[in-house]
This record gives C-alpha cells, sequence and structure tokens, in this order.
C-alpha cells in the first residue's frame, strides 16, 4: 500500500499551528482513509454524493467530513444528514437549499464560500464584486441552518509560484475586508481555505488556515 502513514505525517508535521488539514479522500478507497485514521487524522474531503455515502456508512462514525467539490442543488438531500462542511458554496441558490435540507434534519451545515480569483474561467466559485453583493443583499442572515464560517478558493494550475502568491494573498486581504464588515462580531467566520499538495505551503505563507491534500498523501488517484 501507499506510504499513507509516512506521507501524512510529513504533511502534518510541516504544518504550522493554527493550520488544519483536510485528507481529499476522492476515488481512494477505504484501507487508506482507515491508514489515515489509526495515525489520528480525521478530516476528511470527498466531492461525489454517491461515493461520500458509502463512506460514511462504512467508515468511522466520527471523521468530520467535508464537501469539497462543485455540489449541486438537488444532491444536497443525499449529504445533509451527515456532512459537517460545505467547502465550496458559490451561490445564494446553494446556501438557501443547503439550509433547507439541514433544517429538515435538524442541523446546522458550516459552509465556506467560494471565490473565484484564480485565471481559469473552467473553475468555479464568485467574483469578489458577487460575494460583496450576495453578503451586502443579507438574505443570508434569515438563515438558520447554515453558518458561513469562512472563504475558500483554488488558485491557477501554473508554475508561476509568485501569480499562485497573488491569488492566495488577494484571498486573504478580501477574508479581512468580509470579516470586518459582516462577520466582526462572529468567532466562527475563521476559516480561509486555499493550498492543494503542490502550492499549500506558498498558501500557509498567505494565511491559509485550512489546507486540501490528497495527492501527496493517498498517491495518484484510483478511478
Amino acid at each position: 500500500m501507499y506510504d499513507v502513514k509516512g506521507n501524512l505525517h510529513r504533511i502534518l508535521d510541516s504544518l504550522p499551528q493554527g493550520v488544519r488539514l483536510v485528507a481529499i479522500s476522492k476515488y481512494h478507497p477505504n484501507e487508506f482513509i482507515e491508514a489515515a485514521y489509526a495515525e489520528g487524522q480525521r478530516v476528511f474531503g470527498e466531492s461525489h454524493e454517491q461515493e461520500l455515502k458509502l463512506k460514511h456508512e462504512t467508515l468511522p462514525q466520527d471523521i468530520v467530513w467535508h464537501f469539497i467539490g462543485h455540489l449541486q442543488t438537488n444532491k444536497v438531500k443525499y449529504i445533509a444528514p451527515y456532512i459537517d462542511m460545505v467547502e465550496a458554496v458559490d451561490s445564494l441558490k446553494l446556501l438557501k437549499e443547503i439550509d433547507k435540507q439541514a433544517a429538515k434534519c435538524g442541523r446546522v451545515i458550516d459552509v465556506l464560500l467560494e471565490l473565484h480569483i484564480a485565471e481559469e474561467s473552467t473553475k468555479y466559485g464568485l467574483r469578489l464584486d458577487e460575494c460583496r453583493q450576495l453578503l451586502e443583499d443579507g438574505e443570508w442572515r434569515g438563515l438558520e441552518h447554515v453558518r458561513i464560517c469562512g472563504l475558500m478558493m483554488m488558485a491557477s494550475f501554473t508554475d508561476d509560484q509568485e501569480q499562485i502568491r497573488r491569488e492566495f494573498t488577494v484571498a486573504a486581504d478580501f477574508f479581512d475586508e468580509v470579516k470586518s464588515r459582516y462577520f466582526a462580531d462572529a468567532s466562527w467566520f475563521c476559516e480561509r481555505s486555499w493550498g492543494m499538495s503542490d502550492d499549500y505551503e506558498i498558501a500557509v505563507a498567505c494565511r491559509s488556515t485550512m489546507v486540501r491534500i490528497g495527492t501527496s498523501i493517498f498517491g495518484p488517484r484510483v478511478y
């Protein structure tokens, strides 16, 4: 088996205090997740509802599941009973659907607003002005079963480290703006989720609090 234990500890040892690891386990078998779990990892990320459902049913119940991919509104009802965080909320429509389904389950689901800062047009997320408008309109304030805990984004897929650093810095500065304007008294609005296997060290230097790492722990995905 891929050296999950060694890779996991290498990543964890490189993270400063205050930065959490979301181990991206999508397309990886249960035994890989169990190996990381045995070493104390509890937060895992998945992006397909059916795969996540199967893993939730067959793996330890104290695992904290993050939904990390683009989430369709019609899939929310399937994961609402147990998902801990939806990391990529890119519309008010999705936010309202999560609230609706969480209410049916008697739960409050944590979410992050996804920003589109990278240059690729294929990336999902809210442009900065769109995110400002969503928050300014204020409809989210009436949603009692979702809790906006911070922001997430993905940098451009490029070897240009300075470009990656610029994009992370834009996100970090925007977090400060949003925090002071809309969440100044909300202690839970504290997450800056950016950084993956190839760029997490830059992300950490740019004030990330949560990195999403899969390949560097589990190896190439098993499709």
